[in-house]
């Protein structure tokens, strides 16, 4: 029978915890596990694993309840953790659930992005779940509720939503549970592959190529910041055995300050993992912002481009691009474990759709500071740089780069 973790401040939250508990446990074919994370410790029949618990077994019998509710947080979602990563490694645990406020949100979610991979059954019934969840859920898969009235005493309402949710990730558990380990074996070759709207179409070739050639599951992440997150995280989890990183934009956007950075560790996972991983300069001619209005009033003068009325993108320049040629060079020389898994390419006809010859980013000398810090940067590495006329969408040049990749896997193609 798959068995639910809950986790909740037992002390603020026990009479709701407990309604949701009964739910899972008594409507469903599930057992559940109460795990309390409040401040002072609660004594209750129902609590699988007491505050008191977590604290002597993963928290050094630490005094937590005076600390200011920050370093609160961070305590208990660091002994929660631990404690839900030996429960995953003994497969006690096949979901994980949580209700409460924006700071019993913020702890529950730490755990559930830290303690458990993407794939596993996770959701967080919150009073801030229609606001921005974006930090909240981060790059993870994690379901938020609206919980519409306060977690603050039962009522018809709530009851109604904790149902809901109780029966929700009932059936995301009783799923898990019937399928394998994930992880343990896999029947197709894994490859991650960045793409952004202007380098949809060698994606699309990139795709069709290798499942029809190698029998390769693809995996696409939109580069919009959590994408790149989250390829990077699934190679931590070993979950991709191949990278083709073909569009290299969030960095832009964590240089310059633009809304779709990946933050400082993009371009780390793969090669720290020593998969074979191809990496490109696609999109890397831009930098994103929302709606024109938006932009910031020092990039006011720029050359903008509306890419649709919440959009608007601002050509990279000479020395924006050199930077995002050192980053890439830095990341690439730091990380990188065997440099013949790895290549660079560099599409001289253009790295995205509207940076071609007559395209509104059309820039050569911005490209050309992109390659040449490249170039430079890699100088003595060791890490191969292909240069090619084509541009980045180029079938050609998409079908290329997905066989050099497929060189570095040695994989065989499908007969």
């Amino acid at each position: 029978m798959p068995t639910i973790a809950i986790l909740g401040t037992c002390d603020t939250k026990l009479e709701e915890l407990l309604f949701l508990h009964s739910k899972i446990s008594n409507s469903h074919a599930t057992n559940a596990l109460l795990i309390d994370v409040g401040r002072t410790e609660t004594e209750h029949e129902t609590i699988g694993i007491s505050q008191k618990e977590l604290l002597q077994k993963y928290g050094n019998n630490q005094e937590v309840d005076q600390l200011p509710r920050a370093k609160l947080i961070e305590v208990m979602a660091d002994c929660a953790t631990k404690a839900v990563k030996v429960l995953l490694e003994r497969r006690s645990i096949h979901g994980i659930i949580a209700a409460g406020g924006s700071c019993g949100t913020s702890l529950a979610s730490a755990v559930m992005r830290d303690a458990v991979p993407i794939g596993f059954p996770k959701m967080i019934v919150s009073t801030v779940a229609s606001g921005d969840t974006g930090p909240i859920v981060g790059e993870t898969d994690i379901t938020m509720m609206y919980s519409v009235v306060d977690i603050a005493g039962l009522n018809q309402v709530l009851q109604n939503i904790l149902s809901n949710a109780a029966a929700a990730i009932a059936g995301m558990a009783a799923s898990y549970a019937d399928k394998e380990v994930p992880g343990s074996s896999a029947s197709k070759k894994r490859v991650g592959i960045t793409m952004f709207g202007v380098t949809t179409p060698a994606v699309d070739v990139i795709r069709r190529h290798l499942e029809a050639q190698y029998g390769c599951e693809i995996y696409v992440f939109h580069a919009t910041g959590h994408g790149g997150q989250a390829m990077e995280r699934l190679v931590r989890e070993n979950a991709l055995d191949a990278v083709l990183d073909l569009t290299t934009t969030e960095v832009c956007d964590f240089l310059t300050g633009g809304v779709m950075s990946a933050g400082p560790r993009r371009l780390d996972a793969a090669a720290e993992a020593g998969i074979p991983n191809i990496v490109s300069v696609g999109a890397t001619d831009m930098t994103n912002f929302g709606p024109k209005s938006t932009v910031p009033e020092r990039y006011k003068d720029r050359r903008l481009y509306e890419h649709n009325p919440v959009v608007t993108l601002m050509r990279t320049s000479e020395e924006e691009a050199r930077q995002v040629g050192n980053f890439i060079a830095e990341k690439l020389k730091k990380h990188v474990k065997r440099t013949d898994l790895v290549q660079v390419w560099l599409p001289d006809g253009g790295i995205s759709l509207i940076s071609t010859p007559e395209g509104p980013f059309a820039d050569p000398k911005a490209d050309t500071a992109l390659f040449r810090s490249l170039k430079e940067g890699l100088d003595g590495s060791g890490i191969e740089i292909v240069e090619d006329k084509r541009s980045i969408n180029d079938p050609g040049f998409a079908t290329d780069i997905a066989e050099a990749l497929m060189a570095k896997t040695q994989w065989r193609r499908k007969s």
